[in-house]
């Protein structure tokens, strides 16, 4: 009798641990990115579309460092690819101290892209690195279980930006820049101890190749490889643009739910960021119950044109500023949309054979649309924040057929 293989074995437990805290660790400083949208434009001044530069800085960091990490990590290894990593992410948050001192907009966006070259590098590295630790057929529960802990992360990030941020009556220009500082020295410092710690963490050297991991997800046997170039793969092409427009819809939906709150529903910024963690757990709970209707119900990609579908009602509903019926939908909004990066991932690399490794750099590639999305967003936000949420309606039209035409795109797909 077959015994089920472990998460992991015991000689990885400690760097298991390391590993799964590095998605918590970039989980927490994407989703407090978000939260200092609305920061910026309470003490800086600046416009929503001007705000939605952040995410420019943040996702176009992703764009730039994405390659770059991985051939860093493939000539020097994983240890050394997560100390890079957080070397980057640890510089960034200690620039915001500069920043600060000058209350310049762009300095902040410097040290925001410093950080998301930090962030992009770790998640380069942390995918292959911790589906290495131990068996290949428990390898995606591995990865599973490291992006639960990135859900953690992502409703963390934003209690940290209500408690010390948008905490407190002084809300002037002077206050406002010196709590960003400390926290931001706090995250710097923290991450430095981390990096410490991790530099004197002993790590196998012959663990997989990243290049060579094969996981039931992706794992083709080495016959099956496609005729055609990557490019003539419809169900790949299709995938790459449907993740373009998926991350550029989630830039752009995280940007403004603090604007929508405090606009809407007259909350003040501290429960708005409150409620944006909430709908962070809302997008925990959509991951956990799509895993489950995928895994025993529903084929993914029909399954995703539901969801795709409910996002669009959501926005529909978002965009009348119906108080908190709308609100209600923009919470639930995350819920729909969570199955989304992975699915879409996970659809366009099948049966791509020797393509898969380019196909997936591509796929990733797709969160500049996060860079790009948030300031045409933001041009609408200036006027009226709820109608701004008609624009992602496009993008997940674009999701939907996506899922909804997969069989004819990929005439494998059962």
């Amino acid at each position: 009798m077959d015994q089920k293989p472990k998460l992991t074995e015991k000689q990885y437990y400690v760097v298991f641990a390391f590993v799964t805290s590095l998605f918590m660790l970039w989980g927490i400083a994407i989703t407090m990115g978000d939260g200092l949208n609305k920061h910026f434009q309470n003490v800086l001044g600046v416009t929503k579309s001007q705000s939605g530069l952040v995410q420019l800085s943040i996702f176009g960091a992703y764009f730039i460092m994405g390659i770059p990490a991985g051939l860093f990590m493939k000539k020097y290894g994983y240890k050394s690819g997560v100390l890079l990593g957080l070397a980057l992410y640890a510089l960034g948050a200690f620039l915001f101290v500069p920043a600060a001192e000058s209350v310049s907009f762009g300095f902040f966006r410097i040290a925001l892209f410093v950080l998301a070259c930090g962030l992009a590098t770790l998640e380069t590295v942390a995918h292959p690195f911790i589906a290495s630790l131990g068996s290949q057929k428990s390898s995606d529960q591995r990865v599973n279980f490291g992006q639960t802990f990135n859900g953690i992360g992502a409703v963390v990030g934003p209690l940290i930006v209500s408690t010390f941020i948008f905490s407190g009556d002084d809300n002037s220009q002077s206050a406002g820049m010196d709590k960003v500082k400390l926290v931001y020295i706090a995250i710097g410092c923290v991450i430095t101890l981390v990096a410490i710690i991790f530099s004197f963490i002993k790590v196998d050297k012959n663990l997989t190749d990243p290049h060579v991991i094969a996981t039931d997800t992706y794992a083709i046997a080495a016959e099956e490889k496609p005729s055609s170039k990557l490019i003539h793969q419809k169900h790949f092409v299709f995938a790459a643009v449907a993740q373009l427009f998926n991350v550029a819809a989630q830039g752009g939906t995280w940007a403004f739910f603090i604007n929508y709150g405090h606009e809407v529903l007259g909350l003040s910024d501290a429960v708005a960021t409150n409620y944006f963690s909430i709908s962070m757990v809302l997008m925990m709970l959509g991951r956990i119950v799509g895993t489950a209707l995928m895994r025993y119900v529903i084929a993914p990609h029909k399954l995703l044109t539901i969801f795709a579908g409910g996002s669009i009602l959501m926005c529909v509903i978002i965009a009348q500023g119906l108080g908190w019926v709308s609100f209600t939908a923009l919470l639930m909004l995350n819920f729909f949309f969570s199955i989304m990066f992975p699915t879409i991932f996970s659809l366009g690399l099948k049966d791509l054979g020797k393509h898969t490794e380019q196909g997936s750099s591509f796929i990733v590639m797709g969160v500049v649309g996060g860079a790009i999305f948030p300031y045409f967003m933001g041009k609408i936000a200036n006027t009226d924040v709820a109608a701004s949420y008609y624009l992602p309606i496009i993008c997940y039209t674009v999701i939907f057929f996506f899922a909804f035409l997969y069989p004819k795109l990929n005439k494998n797909a059962a």
